[in-house]
């Protein structure tokens, strides 16, 4: 599995004109599945996503997690099989390394269900669906984390 993650002030999901997950401060998590990933790398990630300290401490260093945070703190989350488009040919890019939607949206839900399980508040996309991202990066702070 492979996410994107960004550090945001706000962030939030729009499908077909209505707002269907936002958050405040917290991490926007931009999730890619490819074949063989399994029901374990969608817990691993979630437990990646989920003790990333990249929020700041007492001392004004990236110290934190969005677990350690606590309240006031959130997860949206985002399916995006682009993230496993190969663009190492040409122009256009090619999407055999994604997992199809029968195999994805399960573990884009597991890894929903275990940052829950962690107690974070977690808003969602929709799967399959063209969404519009809106979001206000804090940093500017984004990795990409492969599991």
């Amino acid at each position: 599995m492979r996410a994107v993650i960004q550090r945001v002030e706000q962030a939030s999901v729009t499908v077909a004109g209505e707002v269907i997950g936002a958050i405040g401060p917290g991490l926007l998590a931009l999730v890619g599945v490819t074949h063989s990933d399994t029901a374990v790398e969608a817990r691993k990630l979630a437990a990646k996503i989920a003790g990333l300290r990249i929020f700041e401490d007492p001392d004004g260093r990236m110290g934190l997690s969005v677990d350690e945070v606590g309240e006031g703190r959130a997860v949206l989350v985002v399916s995006q099989f682009t993230l496993y488009g190969d663009t190492s040919r040409g122009r256009r890019p090619g999407w055999s390394a994604a997992a199809p939607g029968d195999i994805a949206e399960p573990l884009v839900d597991e890894v929903v269900a275990e940052l829950r399980r962690r107690d974070i508040e977690v808003a969602t996309g929709r799967f399959g669906a063209d969404m519009a991202v809106a979001l206000v990066n804090d940093g500017p702070v984004t990795l990409i984390v492969d599991v």
